[in-house]
């Protein structure tokens, strides 16, 4: 059965992959039968207007060619819809990849998977008026992330690097006052996460445990680190397995608030705002795509 698909395209993923993984798909998509649109806006408010357009007409999926930052983009507009979430990932960190099973570096096998139609339904979670499908940053990470969007160079990796060493040297911990579904706690800790789905920034499992449709916030609080204890921990984010530190807690809730001053959080990536912050779960919020 023909199907209209509307490709997002971030043309600027990957250095200019995700024109290449389009080239490649197009004529994929349409050998198998679909109708398919290309839209590219030239900036995010204008590729999340064009997606409020795909929902309106009725398109049946959307694929984003790129990475979380542009399915960021996507879910403002596609949240609550009928309009399912396609997948092509062209990013760096790709962690939405991950969670449905759709493979990195291989476009024909990604392109297979929105072909195939294999749909679920996923919660998503909400900042105040923004949606996010990953994680939100409120601790050590995003005050790494507001460093290093403050750095003009270098650029890349690198200066995300640069802006860790420099937070190091002044690490201390955050005074916290977190509103757990309505339970009031006030601790000091170094990291606290937000999480809908398990992992965000290429792989980091901070909200081990977190599953894309039980209704539920995964909670992730790590109390005050030393420098050392911080650089030994980290790569154990990698595997989940940082989860048997003494000053790990987890917890699940329907909704929290987070606030601490000066803190600014991020999610999906991206620059969500200063807290506080509440952030609630919608469940079934999101239709997409997935590999298995």
């Amino acid at each position: 059965m023909s199907r209209r698909i509307a490709l997002l395209i971030n043309p600027s993923s990957g250095r200019g992959q995700g024109m290449r993984i389009a080239a490649e798909a197009v004529p994929r998509l349409r050998d198998a039968g679909h109708e398919v649109e290309d839209l590219r806006g030239r900036d995010a408010d204008e590729a999340r207007d064009l997606v409020h357009d795909c929902v309106e007409r009725g398109i049946d999926t959307v694929a984003v060619v790129g990475g979380d930052g542009m399915v960021h983009v996507a879910i403002q507009a596609l949240a609550g819809s009928g309009t399912r979430l396609g997948l092509l990932p062209a990013g760096t960190g790709n962690d939405v990849a991950r969670y449905l099973d759709v493979p990195r570096g291989d476009t024909a096998a990604a392109v297979d998977v929105v072909i195939g139609g294999r749909e679920r339904t996923i919660d998503l979670a909400r900042a105040g008026a923004t949606y996010f499908l990953t994680v939100l940053a409120a601790g050590f990470d995003a005050v790494v992330n507001e460093r290093a969007n403050r750095m003009r160079r270098p650029r890349g990796q690198m200066r995300y690097n640069l802006a860790t060493l420099a937070e190091l040297r002044t690490l201390r911990p955050i005074d916290y006052v977190l509103e757990l579904d309505g339970e009031e706690q006030r601790l000091a800790a170094t990291v606290v996460a937000v999480g809908n789905g398990p992992s965000f920034g290429g792989g980091l499992r901070i909200t081990e445990g977190a599953e894309l449709d039980d209704g539920l916030l995964d909670v992730v609080v790590i109390e005050p680190l030393s420098r050392r204890e911080l650089v030994r921990t980290y790569p154990k984010l990698f595997r989940g397995t940082h989860v048997h530190h003494p000053g790990y807690h987890h917890h699940r809730v329907r909704s929290v608030t987070v606030a601490a001053a000066g803190i600014t959080a991020y999610a999906d990536g991206e620059r969500i705002g200063p807290l506080p912050l509440t952030v609630d779960v919608v469940p079934a919020a999101l239709r997409v795509l997935v590999g298995r």
